[in-house]
């Protein structure tokens, strides 16, 4: 038997741990326990409710990097093999890469003010540098957000465009875009976890080199987990299914026809 456990917010910011079966595939015995709360004391307490010889026939459990989930598989299901989820180690990366766009953008910002302030101090008429697709400083760093998400095969033609013009404006958001993709790449091309260890460690080489701040967090943080994390590319299993089904459930909470849902606690 194969678990997710992860956290969701079902309604006013409330938070609930819910573990599900994998082979369930989001119907009837996918929800295997569904807590108030994420606080591992409370969390344990449910789930050891369940027998020990059940609990032991859990092979692996895939989770977040959140110390309390990594507590709770721990304890509850002991003979479980536990494995990060790729896609938190990535999101991860990819927020630290906004962190650096979303820097500059602030200095654009700032910059566009000054102008605007010494214009009017001299009274002369302030017009805004825009470059060639039309963009100001600040809008093109705005709208670069989402396709900073998605590799370069996937842009679209303005995208493209965009992106070659904030490359070059802005080289430290290349490089960075570039790191994160290469991560993702190890994810998605690597299937044994000794080459996965050594391209990593290569990966964290190219963080140090870089001074990059926030991606050198995320380089110490895949380091602090990196057991968990090669356990990925022993069966590929991450936590997209549970993902999957805690969207499920957030749409039909939505619904005028749900009256509520219980609390599951086995």
């Amino acid at each position: 038997m194969n678990l997710s456990i992860d956290e969701t917010s079902l309604s006013n910011g409330e938070l609930y741990t819910i573990l599900t079966n994998k082979s369930g595939k989001g119907r009837k015995g996918t929800i295997v326990a569904m807590i108030a709360g994420t606080k591992s004391d409370t969390v344990i307490a449910v789930i050891e409710k369940i027998a020990l010889k059940q609990r032991n026939l859990v092979k692996e459990i895939t989770l977040d990097m959140a110390g309390n989930m990594n507590l709770i598989a721990k304890k509850c299901f002991p003979n479980a093999t536990r494995v990060t989820d790729r896609f938190h180690v990535q999101k991860l990366a990819t927020e630290a890469l906004q962190e650096i766009r979303i820097k500059y953008r602030w200095e654009a910002i700032d910059q566009e003010n000054n102008a605007i302030e010494k214009a009017k101090k001299s009274k002369s008429n302030f017009e805004s540098q825009i470059i060639s697709n039309g963009d100001t400083l600040k809008q093109l760093l705005a709208r670069s957000h989402y396709f900073l998400y998605k590799n370069k095969s996937r842009w679209m033609q303005n995208q493209t465009q965009r992106a070659t013009l904030m490359f070059k404006l802005y080289p430290d958001i290349l490089k960075a875009y570039d790191l994160t993709q290469d991560l993702r790449a190890i994810f998605d091309r690597t299937t044994d976890k000794i080459i996965g260890f050594a391209k990593l460690a290569k990966w964290h080489e190219k963080v140090d080199q870089s001074g990059f701040k926030s991606l050198g967090t995320i380089s110490r943080t895949i380091t602090n987990h990196y057991q968990t994390i090669l356990n990925y590319f022993d069966n590929r299993s991450t936590n997209a299914s549970a993902e999957s089904f805690n969207a499920k459930i957030k749409a039909f909470r939505s619904l005028p026809i749900a009256i509520g849902i219980e609390v599951l606690e086995i």
